[in-house]
């Protein structure tokens, strides 16, 4: 049990449990939030580097349970569908990464956070942020472009996804089945850079492991939610939640 607990008091594992059972939840009703979610809840009691490990698995085994669930012929076309998003996420990953010691990730979080914020806003209040037909592969390429340069300096790629999803108006089943496809491959990334930095071992990733266990069972919970939500009110609480993340981020560049 020790080797599982990955060293953590008994309190301190329940919590953590608990923790990965309402992320998962809210992964399961709206999509997304997960990592933020985890980060945010594990950071205030938990040493950095365990907290990071913890959230490695349940978000692997979450966004492949998201991305398949309506069946993998599903899942390709969704890929295919966003493959300028992904195909512009990858490789600016890859071209920014380098630079992450270079620019501060203060900066970055502040320039990514407010502009999330403001959009959420403006679409909760009843602005239309459509974007044009005639423009939504560029739009699409360059978001894409703005999540790999954000992804490879800060670990965030997540919100241009959502915000081009929003402004797209895609539906509910493909704007959720969109993020578990993206971020998936982002989960996987996570996991195998951390299996060469050393986070992510033997001990660490068993009290993943275990986490996932909740977490999978919190997804199951907030599918139920999900399938009853309708278009207007998942739009609603995505836009809700989406402000919460942009706001988080402000107040890591401000307080980090």
């Amino acid at each position: 049990m020790d080797v599982l607990m990955d060293g953590l008091s008994a309190p301190a594992f329940l919590v953590a449990l608990a923790v990965a059972g309402v992320a998962g939840f809210v992964k399961g009703a709206v999509g997304f939030a997960m990592p933020m979610i985890m980060i945010s809840a594990f950071s205030s009691f938990l040493p950095p580097e365990v907290a990071l490990a913890g959230l490695i698995l349940p978000t692997l085994f979450t966004n492949l349970s998201q991305a398949f669930r309506q069946g993998v012929p599903a899942a390709k076309d969704t890929a295919f569908t966003y493959r300028r998003f992904l195909i512009g996420t990858v490789i600016f990953i890859a071209v920014s990464a380098p630079f992450a010691a270079l620019i501060p990730r203060e900066a970055f979080l502040l320039l990514l956070g407010l502009p999330i914020t403001i959009f959420a806003a403006l679409q909760l209040a009843g602005f239309s942020l459509a974007i044009r037909l005639h423009h939504q592969t560029r739009a699409e390429w360059c978001l894409g472009v703005i999540g790999g340069l954000y992804g490879g300096v800060s670990g965030i790629w997540g919100p241009p996804l959502l915000i081009y999803l929003l402004s797209t108006g895609a539906t509910k089943i493909e704007a959720v089945r969109a993020q578990g496809v993206v971020f998936l491959i982002g989960a996987v990334a996570l996991l195998a850079a951390h299996l060469g930095t050393g986070v992510a071992n033997g001990p660490s990733l068993a009290f993943s492991a275990v986490l996932s266990i909740p977490a999978l069972i919190g997804l199951k919970v907030g599918y139920a939610v999900q399938d009853r939500l309708d278009q207007t009110r998942f739009r609603r609480w995505t836009q809700g939640l989406l402000i919460v993340t942009g706001l988080n981020l402000v107040r890591q560049a401000l307080f980090a």
